[in-house]
């Protein structure tokens, strides 16, 4: 393969889609360091293992030679990002943008050289922008296209408002890409007419279009919604090095290979590699153990991903946790579920009454946790390890 190859490999790995691939083919012959772009809204002070999948093909453009542009959507976020919403979001205040944003700052250097990484915020040349040049961006965008985008078309279509000020955020993303001179720009799938807003601004503002590269949603621990803070079945990359372990050796082993190819940086000749022991027999748990030491390592310091190792296995007894922990589901209509209810349901105790004894007796485990409350509520969305006795485990999501 030739160099080009090789780079278009690692940038295509895990993207869902590449608008317009010959025109990044051209840009990378140019053999020019190019300007690629990803916004974050600063809209909560910490990341999870969701947001990293962005930040991650930075990283690989980054060692690619290419230039990142990292930008903090200050200026947006007081707007609230409409994308996927069935209402007005609410805005932040200019307090909660700035201290949500140094925290991201923070933490995006776990995965960027800070030495090869430009922070921006839009900002910076959104406040210098006077009415009349914000009229005259509005101009360059029709409300019918602006109804193309789906959330927008559904609300408008059911009879939910729509404010104005929602139809200057895709339009202010764009002018982002104008500003920052952008190259590439990424972004989630929820994000494609966004990004695509800023392609037709560039043309229109006279410079090249950028090249739109999205990347897919990750799912959750649940193996099914997005990740999510809201939804409890996120990773923070701020966690404590035995949380995320635990948390990612609770994954599906379908879902394990999902996080191999957004999250790992390991080749995928060599994931693939892992894919081969498994179908010849080899454990799956000591194939997820690289993954969670591959990521506590990133997130923590060298080292930390062995140590919060052993320490689980550890909290299992050294051994004592089955090769193969069968997985069930038990229904949560309310939202949660009792723990007492959710071990009966799960089959790890033949009743309430028998999970509140258990429990009475310290007998009863999550993710090698004891339990203490025998009114603990589970809520829906979540998977976890849970042990009764010595003996009976089960991974258990509630649905």
């Amino acid at each position: 393969m030739s160099e080009l190859d090789d780079a278009l490999a690692i940038i295509k790995r895990g993207a869902e889609e590449i608008l317009v691939e010959d025109e990044l083919v051209e840009k990378l012959k140019s053999g020019k360091p190019l300007r690629i772009k990803a916004g974050f809204d600063p809209t909560a002070p910490d990341l999870h293992l969701g947001h990293t999948v962005l930040i991650n093909k930075l990283r690989q453009f980054q060692d690619l030679g290419h230039e990142i542009l990292f930008l903090i959507g200050d200026f947006t976020a007081m707007i609230g990002d409409p994308t996927g919403k069935s209402a007005t979001r609410p805005a932040l205040t200019r307090d909660q943008v700035i201290e949500n944003a140094q925290s991201y700052e923070h933490q995006i250097y776990k995965i960027l050289d800070p030495e090869k990484t430009l922070v921006m915020f839009n900002s910076s040349w959104m406040n210098a922008m006077d009415s009349s040049e914000l009229i005259q961006l509005a101009a360059k965008h029709t409300v019918a296209r602006m109804l193309e985008r789906d959330d927008f078309s559904k609300r408008y279509s059911s009879g939910q408002s729509i404010s104005i000020h929602e139809f200057l955020y895709p339009l202010i993303q764009g002018y982002d890409s104008v500003a920052m001179k952008a190259d590439i720009e990424l972004g989630g799938t929820d994000q494609k007419f966004n990004l695509l807003v800023g392609r037709q601004l560039q043309e229109q503002y006279g410079q090249k279009p950028q090249v739109v590269l999205t990347m897919p949603i990750l799912e959750g621990l649940d193996g099914v919604q997005k990740m999510s803070k809201s939804l409890g079945n996120y990773i923070a990359i701020d966690e404590p090095a035995n949380e995320m372990f635990g948390k990612v050796m609770s994954i599906s082993d379908d879902l394990m290979w999902r996080y191999f190819e957004l999250l790992s940086f390991r080749p995928m000749a060599e994931i693939d590699g892992y894919k081969q022991e498994m179908d010849a027999g080899k454990n799956p748990r000591d194939i997820k153990f690289i993954l969670a030491e591959e990521l506590v390592d990133r997130f923590h310091e060298v080292g930390a991903g062995k140590a919060a190792r052993e320490e689980f296995i550890s909290r299992f007894q050294k051994g004592a946790m089955p090769d193969d922990i069968e997985e069930k589901s038990v229904s949560a209509p309310d939202g949660e579920i009792a723990i007492g209810n959710l071990l009966k349901d799960a089959g790890l105790v033949a009743s309430t009454s028998e999970a509140m004894r258990m429990i009475n007796q310290g007998a009863v485990k999550i993710d090698g946790e004891r339990v203490s409350d025998p009114k603990l509520a589970v809520s829906k969305e979540t998977t976890h390890i849970y042990q009764v006795g010595k003996r009976r485990f089960a991974k258990v999501t509630v649905a």
